[in-house]
C-alpha cells in the first residue's frame, strides 16, 4: 500500500515539475519573442532616423547648390548690366579742352577741305564735346547734316548752315568759300555726314577726324 502511495506521490511530483517546466519555457519563449520584436522596432526606427537625416542632408546640399547657382547668376547678370551700361555711355573726348589743328578726311573727291588749308580744319574741344570747322573748295555745298541723308530730309532735321570763309592759296590769291562747323563724335573713327548741293539732292558720305595738334591762331 505504501508503495502505491509513494508511486502516486512521485507521479504527482513529476507531473507538477513538468507543468512548471512548460510554464517556464513558454515564458522564456514569449520573452525572447518580445525582445526580438523590440529590437526589430528599434532597427526600423534607426533606419527611419538615418533615412530622414540623409534626406535632410540632401535637401540642405540641394539648397546650398541652388543658392550658389542663384548667386552666380546674379553676379553674371550684374556684370552684364554694368557692361551694357558702360557700352551705352557716350564716348568722352580723347583730348583735353582746347583748340587743335586736325586732319579732316572724306570719302569723296568733291567734298573735302580746301587745298589752301592742307586738308586740315580747326578742332575745338569744350566740355568734352568736339567740333571741327572746315573750309570747303567752293560754295556748291549749301548744307551739311551730321548723319544720314534720309534723316536730313525729315521734318525738324537740324541742318548745318554754312559760314563764308576766305582762303588764301600758295600763290597769294584769295577766294570766298563755304565753311561748316561739324560735330565730331570721336577721333580716328568714321562717322556719317550727309550733304546737299545747289541742285537740291542729298548725298551720304563718311568722314573722320584725326591727328589733332595744339593750335594757336596767328
Amino acid at each position: 500500500m505504501m508503495n502505491r502511495v509513494a508511486a502516486v506521490l512521485l507521479a504527482v511530483v513529476m507531473a507538477a515539475g513538468m507543468l512548471t517546466g512548460c510554464g517556464s519555457g513558454s515564458s522564456a519563449t514569449e520573452s525572447a519573442a518580445g525582445e526580438a520584436v523590440s529590437e526589430t522596432s528599434e532597427v526600423k526606427e534607426d533606419a527611419a532616423s538615418a533615412s530622414g537625416a540623409e534626406e535632410a542632408a540632401g535637401a540642405a546640399s540641394a539648397s546650398d547648390a541652388d543658392e550658389t547657382v542663384a548667386v552666380s547668376a546674379s553676379g553674371t547678370a550684374d556684370e552684364q548690366t554694368e557692361t551694357e551700361s558702360e557700352a551705352a555711355e557716350p564716348a568722352a573726348a580723347a583730348i583735353e579742352d582746347g583748340t587743335y589743328l586736325a586732319e579732316f578726311t572724306t570719302d569723296s573727291t568733291m567734298f573735302h577741305v580746301n587745298e589752301a588749308n592742307d586738308g586740315k580744319g580747326i578742332l575745338t574741344v569744350a566740355g568734352g564735346k568736339m567740333t571741327i570747322h572746315v573750309s570747303l573748295v567752293s560754295k556748291s555745298i549749301v548744307n551739311l547734316y551730321p548723319g544720314l541723308a534720309e534723316d536730313a530730309q525729315k521734318d525738324g532735321a537740324d541742318l548745318l548752315e554754312p559760314t563764308e570763309d576766305e582762303v588764301t592759296y600758295s600763290d597769294g590769291m584769295t577766294e570766298k568759300v563755304y565753311g561748316f562747323d561739324i560735330p565730331v563724335p570721336a577721333l580716328d573713327e568714321e562717322f556719317d555726314c550727309a550733304l546737299i548741293g545747289t541742285k537740291g539732292k542729298w548725298y551720304d558720305h563718311k568722314v573722320s577726324v584725326s591727328n589733332p595738334e595744339p593750335y594757336t591762331e596767328e
